[in-house]
């Protein structure tokens, strides 16, 4: 027997989601009108808000993906990021957009930026969908953020408790277990 999911309480309903990420592409095209950018999906969490901002954009984009692991099945970053899977094309005088789920601590996007700065782009911008600003502990710049939320740990629209949850269209979170 399989065992029940508890269903996540919303946190961020899927009408809100969606009317935020229209305003979040809008001040993308205002900001690179006529110019291409590597859109760069950190996997495995950002990809459905990666894929519904892309379809808002109507801007030249290519498309690339990478992946980092510093959380495992925990709840609580380990502190040490992982690149898992890079990107292959380069990157020098690119204009380069990172896609998160969440800056949480800020050590993933970090780690990120550093990768990426040293393959010398144009330029370098972040887009995240949910910032946790009470938790940061590394200084990271912020382009675009989607929301701000508080320390809660949360699932669905691509986030996972454990591989469990992505599918989730809101972004929940769950009740502590007692």
């Amino acid at each position: 027997m399989s065992e029940k999911l508890s269903e996540p309480k919303v946190l961020i309903s899927e009408k809100r989601i969606a009317e935020r990420i229209s305003e979040l592409a809008q001040e993308i095209r205002a900001d690179y009108a006529e110019k291409e950018i590597v859109a760069i999906c950190i996997l495995k969490g950002a990809f459905v808000f990666y894929s519904d901002i892309l379809r808002h954009l109507d801007l030249p984009v290519k498309c690339e993906f990478m992946a980092v692991s510093s959380y495992g099945d925990n709840r609580v970053s380990s502190g040490e990021v992982k690149l898992t899977l890079d990107i292959h094309d380069p990157l020098q005088d690119k204009h380069v957009m990172i896609f998160e789920d969440i800056v949480d601590s800020g050590g993933t996007l970090q780690y990120l930026i550093n990768v990426i700065r040293a393959r010398k782009p144009a330029s370098i911008k972040t887009c995240t969908l949910l910032l946790k600003p009470t938790s940061l502990r590394h200084e990271v710049s912020l382009d675009y953020v989607g929301f701000r939320i508080g320390p809660e740990f949360v699932v669905g629209y691509g986030m996972d408790d454990a591989g469990k949850y992505r599918g989730v269209p809101y972004i929940g979170y769950l009740e502590p277990e007692h």
